[in-house]
């Protein structure tokens, strides 16, 4: 494979054909069902695919099938199959994953930004879903075209585009399960919904934790009661709250106490995260903006890593039932909700874990008071399998040719909820989990924005992945 050829046609596609269709993207305000429940009648989602789809069709990717697959009462998922190069024809299928739905815009942009203006500056491309994930049906496709500008070989390729990844991938078993014997044998994974600390080097996802979350409501009356007239009488539903979350997490240092969500985390995993932190002294904090004289949660590096790795965490994300302080009137509420998200290690059940949460939430309630729980949802973790020595050996080769920077591997705090899901399916495969996404792009909060020249980076070794595939 010509390396140069391959290099310019990246370079040439992001700058002439790929940032002009992505910025068109990032108009369309292609909500996750979870945060547009008439996403059907809004046609957002549509749009979306449509959009991409086109763009895609555009490219003339020899032999290749663009098609919007739909599944009854689910989201679309737009399915790109390419067929294997002669030299790739052995290879099996690589999969190719990416989402085109996106987070709520949330207020605070920055002035002249918006979720739903693109904005190019400074080698940077503003608006909601640019980063997460709008730009990997792009850098696939790139890559692939790439590949054949290069005289080099692939195999046969399938790029699937859900929509409803920001909704915890509630559609996407189903049409894995509905498309298994189209895909056939997958040997390769790439996923490009992940990053790293920097835009220095190819970051590697290794592991991904898993969800719990769930909606826990507290309620003391039928009616609220003035509160001088009541306090005292009624216990307070919010601190009925306290004494339940303390029974979950050691409010001092933030330990979450259910075993169900506690393992033991691999030697080879702490030695990843050692290593990385060494490359990067105080990257892991630098990324995230505090008020002056807040401290971060440890002093030492390696324990934040591993905080966001390999240990649960609990974050209060939502709540009803308490009014706005201007709102606020001298009254014992009837109930207080939280929602209550967990991320869980890699390894941990999250079945296992949402079962303990319940039982910790419900059991021997103090007062007697009623407690109920809605809007369940959990989703495992994943840890990836050890590198097939072709697939470190391109590694290798690109972080030298490709960044001039070692490469490094990142636990991700989040969840990409399929990973587990495909890991289980296609246990034989390879996994690439990286991306061109930050500690800083800004992806679920204002000011997203999306690195340009690492995902042109990033394109191009995906290009030389897939031609190491099809000829290991």
């Amino acid at each position: 494979m010509e390396h140069n050829a391959l290099n310019s046609t990246v370079d040439r596609l992001w700058a002439a054909e790929i940032l002009t269709s992505l910025s068109e993207l990032v108009t369309i305000p292609a909500l996750s069902p979870a945060f547009d429940p008439n996403w059907s009648a809004s046609g957002h989602l549509d749009a979306a695919v449509e959009h991409v789809s086109r763009w895609i069709a555009s490219r003339g990717l020899p032999g290749a099938t663009v098609e919007t697959v739909r599944l009854e009462d689910r989201t679309p998922l737009l399915m790109v199959d390419v067929p294997a190069t002669p030299g790739g024809a052995d290879a099996g299928t690589v999969i190719m994953y990416g989402h085109l739905d996106k987070q709520p815009p949330v207020g605070g942009w920055a002035d002249g930004l918006g979720p739903w203006t693109p904005i190019h500056r400074d080698g940077r491309l503003y608006g909601r879903g640019a980063a997460d994930d709008g730009y990997s049906g792009y850098a696939a496709t790139a890559a692939i075209e790439a590949v054949h500008a290069a005289g080099g070989e692939h195999g046969r390729c399938v790029i699937l585009l859900e929509t409803s990844e920001e909704s915890g991938s509630p559609d996407f078993e189903a049409y894995l399960e509905h498309l298994r014997p189209q895909l056939g044998d997958v040997t390769l994974v790439v996923c490009l919904d992940s990053g790293g600390n920097d835009y220095d080097r190819l970051w590697l996802t290794t592991s991904l934790r898993g969800l719990a979350a769930v909606d826990v409501t507290v309620k003391v009356l039928e009616t609220a009661a003035h509160s001088g007239m009541a306090s005292g009488i009624v216990p307070s539903s919010f601190r009925i709250m306290r004494q339940l979350l303390d029974r979950l997490e050691d409010s001092k240092t933030g330990a979450v106490l259910l075993p169900e969500m506690n393992v033991e985390i691999p030697a080879h995993r702490l030695a990843e995260a050692q290593a990385a932190v060494a490359a990067m002294p105080g990257a892991v904090g630098r990324a995230f903006k505090r008020p002056a004289g807040m401290r971060q949660a440890s002093d030492s590096d390696l324990e934040l890593v591993l905080n966001n790795s390999w240990r649960p965490t609990l974050s209060v994300i939502g709540a009803e039932g308490l009014p706005l302080p201007q709102e606020a009137g001298n009254v014992l509420r009837t109930h207080t909700t939280f929602t209550l998200s967990f991320r869980l290690p890699p390894t941990a059940s999250a079945p296992a874990a949402l079962a303990a949460l319940q039982t910790a939430l419900t059991t021997d309630v103090p007062y007697g008071a009623s407690v109920t729980l809605s809007r369940a949802e959990y989703g495992d973790g994943w840890n990836s399998p050890e590198l097939a020595p072709w697939l470190l050996a391109t590694i290798e080769d690109v972080s030298k040719n490709v960044f001039n920077n070692p490469w490094a591997t990142v636990g991700l705090g989040g969840s990409i909820p399929f990973m587990g899901l495909l890991a289980a399916t296609y246990p034989a495969a390879q996994f690439l989990v990286t991306g061109a996404c930050g500690a800083d792009s800004n992806i679920h909060v204002p000011n997203e924005w999306l690195h340009l020249g690492q995902a042109a980076r990033v394109t191009t070794s995906v290009a030389h992945v897939l031609h190491a595939h099809a000829t290991r």
